[in-house]
């Protein structure tokens, strides 16, 4: 029985499948393809991640991380660029610490 996947999986994925008796099928994808199945990856992994229990959180963004790294090097940025524009926009449009939920915002008429 055929189980059709299409997405893209972690380098070892397809020998831990060959292993457990099945037969893996799998291509490289070019730089291209490789950009979109990762952020496609993404949201994948950050879906997961919302739907987590606690004890299963830590993997799911450990996981979102691993994409999170990927996508980085992938667009021809390194880990700190990253971080210097986290830090960036975090000064200029503050962070998470304050658990601000905005409800709605009235405007002018």
């Amino acid at each position: 029985m055929r189980v059709e996947h299409g997405k893209l999986v972690r380098d070892r994925i397809p020998a831990i499948i060959e292993s457990h008796g099945c037969r893996a099928v799998a291509h490289t994808l070019d730089e291209d393809s490789y950009r979109t199945a990762l952020l496609a990856k993404l949201a994948e992994e950050a879906c997961e991640a919302q739907q987590a229990t606690a004890d299963d959180l830590p993997a799911e963004l450990a996981d979102v991380l691993e994409v999170l790294q990927a996508l980085t090097a992938a667009f021809g940025l390194t880990w700190e660029q990253l971080q210097e524009l986290a830090d960036d926009k975090r000064a200029h449009r503050g962070g998470f610490r304050q658990r601000l939920f905005l409800d709605y915002v009235d405007q002018p008429e």
